[in-house]
């Protein structure tokens, strides 16, 4: 059944709503590539593991999503994820732009853009606030996110 490029974020954002890691891994491509701010140039593997992580450690993660458009090969959706970010029991409020690019009825590239400083500011505390603007920061956080992405990846013999 070939679904349509609205169906296919529909049924993404769906089913990470439900914490459904397997239906949003089924969404991408044998080759597809993903991106934003934390999480940098995944490819098809690592994405999956990282909804699979995300959705696994996400214990109160709430999600809302809207304003769905697409084309022929692309799409765009709003979302928001509430959750507290484990690392430092902080709650986090988190407004994210996707972008989609399409190939036969999978997401071939998603790119997901938002605010890593009002992020950092609320995940981090006093140490985003002070520290969140900076490269440095944001590449220590990058770093220290596919360090969890592969351990995760690792201890769930899912190695990319």
């Amino acid at each position: 059944m070939n679904l349509t490029n609205q169906q296919i974020i529909t049924a993404f954002y769906t089913a990470f709503q439900k914490k459904d890691y397997q239906t949003m891994q089924n969404c991408y491509a044998d080759e597809a590539l993903f991106s934003d701010p934390v999480f940098q140039n995944l490819n098809a593997i690592q994405v999956r593991n990282m909804w699979e992580m995300l959705c696994k450690s996400g214990k109160d993660l709430k999600l809302e999503y809207s304003n769905i458009s697409t084309n022929d090969n692309h799409g765009e959706a709003d979302w928001i994820a509430t959750y507290t970010f484990s690392k430092t029991g902080r709650k986090v409020v988190n407004k994210i732009h996707a972008s989609f690019e399409f190939d036969n009825g999978k997401i071939l590239k998603h790119h997901d853009s938002f605010n890593f400083y009002l992020w950092a500011r609320q995940a981090m505390g006093l140490s985003g606030f002070l520290l969140g603007w900076s490269t440095i920061f944001q590449n220590k956080v990058q770093k220290n996110a596919l360090k969890s992405l592969n351990n995760f990846s690792e201890k769930n013999n899912k190695i990319p």
